[in-house]
């Protein structure tokens, strides 16, 4: 009899590509993939470490997971269990803990709980001295796959656990990232993204450099769209940018981790750039790439952060204009520098800030969405999937854009005529 298999992952598109790793081996060794309306034998639980509500949603989803199939074996790995093991040891019914390292062992743990096999309980390796942990994925659910080439972050952040959780930065080898990319675009994938903890820090340990990966990803027949992970603004140098301008396949479309516009609350974080440097190399980067689309990441309430500090990010954004804005309030975490830091900013100032942050971010997207009805209304886009009966897919520069059409569009290159916005996303027509 073939055991049933499913993985829920919380946290960061790494994460998501491990757990997909880790089921095609399992299908490998001969389980089969439970569908989302199936009960599984084995539940794989993937977890994240970042806030201290993704936390609590870790220890909910298993707790959630073992009532609705209490027969079931239930395993965690990732990032929580990583830095904090016992936290998950207090769940009964967790028969298995792991952390972020030797992932793929966790399907020998598992076939070795079926077989009635005595197994530690916990098994988390020390980070120290890890290395890039092999795996891969053949196939993707849809058009788009994500691509791990880089794993750990040694930028100690004052807010951050993730060094902690992922240790040192090591890479996959440019050859090995070929081998993976070619087989998913024999699959029929037509996009890829590399990504990682720390994108940026690629080859960092190897020599190897992301320019160089990038072109020779770019030289692989089927793949029609490379993009990259979230990545530092410090990474748009000069070279970086005179290289990746002459390739064909880039997306004119990158993700920067900014955090925060202002330069004294980003050096209280710990980053390694300032709020000049970041805006001189976003324009550098549009000078250099046309039609290019940013988007980014911002924390609000940083401690000791002051109305004068926030209107310094505020002034920063209507400088940047990014396509879109993922805006998070400040929250401690045991363990990090800033849980410690004075002038701990009151909740109702962050969710002040967070709040004008976020109405002047939505209203840049409508401009920029408008903006590119005038300048560009005819784009290619990439359909993944459907979505209130429309055929949902993204421009290069990674515009959402929407059509309503009967035929199957799902992985179809498409020429589409932009004729409208909700301020969220495109609607256009099939040219």
């Amino acid at each position: 009899m073939a055991y049933k298999i499913s993985a829920y992952t919380l946290g960061c598109k790494v994460s998501q590509y491990e757990s997909e790793a880790i089921l095609e081996e399992s299908e490998r060794r001969g389980f089969v993939i439970a569908n989302e309306n199936e009960s599984a034998d084995v539940y794989i639980v993937n977890t994240c470490t970042v806030t201290a509500e993704g936390d609590r949603k870790c220890r909910q989803l298993i707790r959630r997971i073992a009532k609705k199939s209490p027969d079931a074996k239930i395993l965690v790995c990732g990032c929580y269990s990583q830095v904090a093991p016992s936290d998950i040891e207090k769940i009964d019914c967790v028969d298995y803990i792991s952390g972020t390292l030797d992932k793929l062992k966790i399907i020998d743990r598992a076939l070795d709980l079926l077989k009635g096999n005595d197994i530690p309980r916990v098994e988390v390796s020390s980070l120290e001295d890890a290395s890039f942990e092999k795996m891969q994925i053949k196939r993707a659910p849809r058009t788009r796959a994500y691509v791990k080439i880089e794993d750990g972050c040694e930028n100690r952040c004052a807010y951050c656990k993730i060094p902690e959780a992922r240790g040192n930065v090591r890479s996959k080898s440019i050859a090995d990232t070929i081998e993976e990319v070619q087989m998913l675009a024999a699959s029929g994938v037509k996009e890829v993204v590399l990504t990682g903890i720390e994108t940026a820090s690629f080859g960092a340990d190897t020599g190897e450099s992301l320019a160089d990966l990038l072109s020779e990803v770019e030289k692989i027949d089927g793949i029609e769209r490379i993009r990259l992970g979230s990545l530092e603004p410090t990474l748009m140098r000069p070279a970086f940018i005179e290289k990746v301008a002459k390739l064909k396949k880039l997306t004119p479309h990158f993700h920067l981790s900014m955090q925060s516009g202002c330069s004294k609350t980003l050096a209280a974080m710990r980053r390694k750039y300032n709020a000049d440097m970041a805006i001189n190399n976003i324009k550098a980067v549009r000078a250099a790439i046309e039609g290019v689309q940013f988007t980014t990441d911002f924390i609000v309430g940083f401690p000791g952060e002051s109305d004068e500090d926030f209107q310094t990010t505020i002034d920063f954004v209507k400088e940047a204009r990014f396509l879109d804005t993922h805006i998070f309030k400040y929250s401690k975490r045991a363990g990090t520098v800033a849980a410690t830091m004075k002038e701990q900013i009151p909740e109702e100032i962050k969710h002040e800030r967070s709040q004008k942050l976020i109405t002047l971010c939505k209203n840049i997207t409508n401009d920029i969405l408008n903006e590119e009805i005038s300048l560009r209304p005819c784009q290619k886009v990439l359909f993944e999937q459907k979505i209130d009966g429309m055929w949902c897919g993204h421009t290069a520069s990674f515009i959402e854009v929407r059509v309503a059409c009967k035929n199957d569009l799902h992985g179809v290159f498409a020429d589409v005529r932009l004729t409208s916005t909700n301020g969220e996303h495109m609607i256009g027509e099939l040219i």
